[in-house]
This record gives structure tokens, C-alpha cells and sequence, in this order.
């Protein structure tokens, strides 16, 4: 029987992130996949927001998608056109990136942090216990874990063998897309143009080879139903009244509106992220970058768990943040698809809702509803920061993402506090004390603040105060565990972390 620290199965983007962070932390990671071979044809989800293209900076691994990916500065909502140029970040902008690339990339890294990665296996059942989880493969192996994380799509075979409940909207329309060339290809990019019978999209996605999509109401196919060209072909023309002379298609899928929640992420020791734990229509791109931030929030929680240095209810914040979050994308994406019908009614309600769309507030409140940048988690305390994403600042020597490569946990001192000694040096295998100056121009709006390895920010002391060991102590247990050395969780030996250990000194 093969051992391991985490069993994670499936290797789309939200599985391959997730052990990514945790072979970061040190953590033994074995990634399952039922596929023989990686999905390279299959571009799939088209583009990476702003909150991921963040955490993927924090990780210091952004280069390696903006080399393969083009920026535009606007989303939208229901198609509805939202500018971010004027969202307060380093990267005010969506990357169009597909798919096979988003999984590419998190896998080398993966690699380079000595996960293992073991394709064409497929989980098909577990048991737990108190010491951990069995996972049976179908091949007839096992693998013994101390957690199991189904990242297996919205068909998860963990969830269900689990027992979790998915409840939600069944399906009330019928989309395909088709990555195809074309022969006689429209003049510009047509985006989800609305037409009689419903509406349309043809959309260029590189030399010779477009991007079809075409969305039909009140229409609700088989999902065991085969598509083919032809059939893509017909609703085109149905909609359109051309077909613009498709061939050649290499990749051609279905998928519709229901929307779906697992009731609970969590069953013991197995837990679900991604698809696994919620479904909806990709209106503006949202489910990939919804899972990818899944895994964030979960690695570093999961680690610390494993290595012994925080208790096990530290996984239940890991569904109290992130199943609201969830919860908003499978409202937010109900109401494009109502707003995408094409009745009188529905051209009426878009066309005040387009009117509103160009009041600034409206457009930010949207655009970070679908970004993901107005994200706040449940903090004790109170301080605008508390709970947000810290601000990339820029530092005296580098900015705040450098400091966070590693994945741990950083008590940031902006004022020179010498009382902050004596109450890290109790976490400092897990939380790095580093001391900075901010940047001529740069207002971090805070003396100090304790920045969890997601980037979120757990403490703060304002600009001005003097900071509260007590709750410095509070916040520093409730999230890494209590003060000591490591203790270890599993029993099995860690494995080294790389470079992990980075001073106030070295950032000078």
C-alpha cells in the first residue's frame, strides 16, 4: 500500500493549485487523475481574474501565464462590458489564457515542489477512520493519506461516495461551444449577440481556429446526448442564419445552466474544492478562478493540520470563508442567464441595467462581485483591512507579494514595534516577523499587520496605534496553531520546505 500526507484527486487547475500549495509547505502529496494524458486540445475556460493572477503573483509564478496569455482590460456581466483598468491592483486586467495552458503550468510547478502526480487512476472508493483514509483506486491499488480533497468535478466520484448532497437549480437552457476554424469568419469578434431563437458568440482565440458558443432558452438537452459539428452547426445557423463556414473542430462540449452547492466541503477527513463543491454557468468566467482560490485558502489550512502545527478545526474556516463565496457565484451567474434571454421583457431590463452599468459604483460593485477583489473574510477585530487581501505594497526594498513566495504566514511591522518580538518569536517556525518601510508614496493604511500565506490579512494595528499583544497573541493561535516548535501531525516524516526561513535582514 503507497503512503502519503494528501491524497488529491483530479488534476484540472483547481487540484493541481491545491497541491502545489501544499508541496510548498512541505506537505507529501499524491495528485490521482482518471485521464491517461494531460488535455491539450481542450482550451475550456478562456481566461484567469484578478484575485487569481494576485495569488499566483504572491506564489511568484505570474510570469509563466502572462508569457502564454493576452490582457484585456475589461469583464462583463451578462455581457454587459465592465473596464478594471480602475481596480485598485497591480493587475487591472482579465488574462485570456486557455485552459490547457492554466493546468500546464500549475503542474510544472507542482513537479518542481516534489508532488507526484499519477495519471490514469481513478478513486473508486474510501474508507476513514481516526488515523486516516484508505483510498481504493480502480486499478485494484490502495493508498493510505491522512486527508482525501476531491477536486473531480462537478461528477465528483469523491463527493458522492462521501455522501455529500449537492442541492440547487436544475437546468433551464441548453449552451454548446466549439473550438473550430471557419471558413468565412466575421469581420470582428461578436459577442453574445442576441437574436430571435437566442443568442450567439464567435470570438477569435488565435490564428486560423475561432471560438463558437451559442446559448438556446426554454431548451434543456439530454446531458448524456452526443454532440457533434453538425449539431453545433445547426444551432448556429438556427440563431445566426450562418454556420461562417466551420470545420475542422477540436473540441466541441455542452453544458447548460444548473447550479449546484455541496451542502458541506468537508466529511471528516475528506474535503472538496473546485467543481467538486459547486457548478453554475461560466457566465464571466468565474467557476475556474473560484476554484483555484478554493485551493489557496485550503492548502496553507491543510498543511498546517498535517504537520501538526495547528488543530484540526482550523479546516472548518475553510467552508465558513469560502462557501459564501461560492454562494455568491451561483446567484451572480442565475441572474446573467436570466438577463440573457431574449424577450421584450428581458431587452427592457438590460437596457437600464446598461444605463446603470456606467455609474462608477455600479461598475466597480460588479466587477469586483466578479473578480473576486471585494472578497472579505469574518475576522475578529475590526480595521478596514481586517479580512481583505493586503495591498501589494510597494516596500523600501521589494513589495509585499515577494514577501509571501514561500507560503507562510508574515507579521509585517510598517512602524519599528519592538513589542512584536516577544510575541512572534512563539510562532517563528511558522510566521516570519519582517520589518520594512513603505515606499515614498505608498499608504499601507496600517503600522503593522499579520498577512496569512492566502494573502489575507488576520491582525492589524492602524496607522498611529501601538499594537495589542493580546490580540496579536489571539489571532496568531486562532490561525497558526498555539506558540511552541512544530510537534508534528501524522507521524510521517516532513519534508524540508524550500527556502522558507526569510529574515528582516534578507528583505534589506
Amino acid at each position: 500500500m503507497t503512503e502519503t500526507q494528501v491524497v488529491v484527486a483530479g488534476a484540472g487547475p483547481t487540484g493541481l493549485m491545491l497541491a502545489g500549495e501544499l508541496g510548498l509547505a512541505g506537505v507529501d502529496v499524491l495528485v490521482v487523475e482518471r485521464l491517461p494524458e494531460p488535455r491539450t486540445r481542450e482550451s475550456r475556460a478562456g481566461g484567469l481574474h484578478i484575485r487569481t493572477l494576485e495569488a499566483l503573483d504572491q506564489r511568484g509564478i505570474l510570469d509563466r501565464f502572462l508569457e502564454r496569455g493576452r490582457r484585456r482590460r475589461n469583464v462583463h456581466f451578462s455581457g454587459l462590458w465592465l473596464d478594471v483598468s480602475d481596480v485598485p491592483t497591480r493587475h487591472p486586467y482579465l488574462l485570456v489564457i486557455p485552459q490547457s495552458e492554466v493546468e500546464r503550468l500549475p503542474a510544472e510547478r507542482a513537479a518542481e515542489v516534489g508532488v507526484r502526480l499519477r495519471r490514469g487512476a481513478e478513486v473508486a472508493g474510501f474508507t476513514q477512520d481516526g488515523g486516516g483514509v484508505t483510498v481504493e483506486l480502480a486499478d485494484g491499488s490502495r493508498v493510505r493519506a491522512d486527508h482525501l480533497v476531491g477536486c473531480d468535478g462537478g461528477r465528483s466520484t469523491v463527493r458522492r461516495l462521501a455522501g455529500i448532497d449537492f442541492p440547487g437549480t436544475p437546468a433551464t437552457m441548453t449552451a454548446l461551444l466549439g473550438d473550430v476554424e471557419l471558413a468565412e469568419p466575421p469581420s470582428g469578434d461578436i459577442f453574445q449577440e442576441r437574436r430571435e431563437h437566442g443568442t450567439f458568440s464567435v470570438l477569435s482565440f488565435g490564428q486560423d481556429w475561432f471560438r463558437v458558443l451559442t446559448n438556446e432558452f426554454d431548451h434543456v438537452a439530454d446531458r448524456d446526448e452526443r454532440v457533434t459539428l453538425e449539431v453545433l452547426r445547426d444551432a448556429l445557423v438556427k440563431i445566426a442564419g450562418t454556420d461562417y463556414g466551420m470545420h475542422s473542430p477540436r473540441w466541441i462540449s455542452r453544458y447548460g445552466d444548473a447550479a449546484r452547492q455541496a451542502g458541506s466541503y468537508r466529511e471528516g477527513r475528506v474535503l472538496l474544492a473546485g467543481d467538486a463543491a459547486h457548478i453554475h454557468f461560466p457566465a464571466g468566467g468565474q467557476g475556474l478562478n473560484t476554484g483555484v482560490q478554493d485551493a489557496v485558502n485550503l492548502g496553507w489550512k491543510l498543511a498546517a493540520v498535517v504537520r501538526g502545527q495547528a488543530p484540526d478545526r482550523l479546516l472548518d474556516t475553510y467552508q465558513a470563508e469560502r462557501h459564501p463565496v461560492a454562494a455568491r457565484v451561483l446567484q451572480n451567474t442565475r441572474a446573467q442567464t436570466a438577463l440573457w434571454r431574449v424577450d421584450a421583457h428581458t431587452s427592457a431590463l438590460r437596457e437600464v441595467l446598461g444605463d446603470l452599468v456606467g455609474i462608477d459604483r455600479v461598475r466597480l460593485r460588479l466587477a469586483g462581485m466578479t473578480t473576486a477583489t471585494d472578497i472579505r473574510y469574518p475576522m475578529e477585530g475590526t480595521g478596514e483591512l481586517l479580512g481583505r487581501r493586503v495591498p501589494d505594497l510597494a516596500l523600501d526594498r521589494g513589495r509585499v507579494y515577494d514577501l509571501l513566495h514561500s507560503a507562510r504566514a508574515v507579521l509585517l511591522d510598517l512602524a519599528g514595534h519592538p513589542s512584536l518580538d516577544a510575541v512572534a518569536a512563539g510562532w517563528a517556525d511558522r510566521v516570519d516577523l519582517v520589518r520594512a518601510r513603505p515606499a515614498e508614496g505608498s499608504d499601507p493604511g496600517a503600522d503593522a499587520v499579520l498577512i496569512r500565506p492566502d494573502g489575507y490579512v488576520a491582525w492589524i494595528t492602524r496607522t498611529g496605534g501601538r499594537p495589542d499583544p493580546d490580540a496579536l497573541r489571539t489571532g496568531l493561535t486562532r490561525w497558526f496553531g498555539p506558540a511552541g516548535p512544530l510537534v508534528g501531525g501524522s507521524g510521517r516524516p516532513h519534508q524540508a520546505a524550500p527556502d522558507r526561513n526569510r529574515s528582516a535582514s534578507q528583505l534589506r
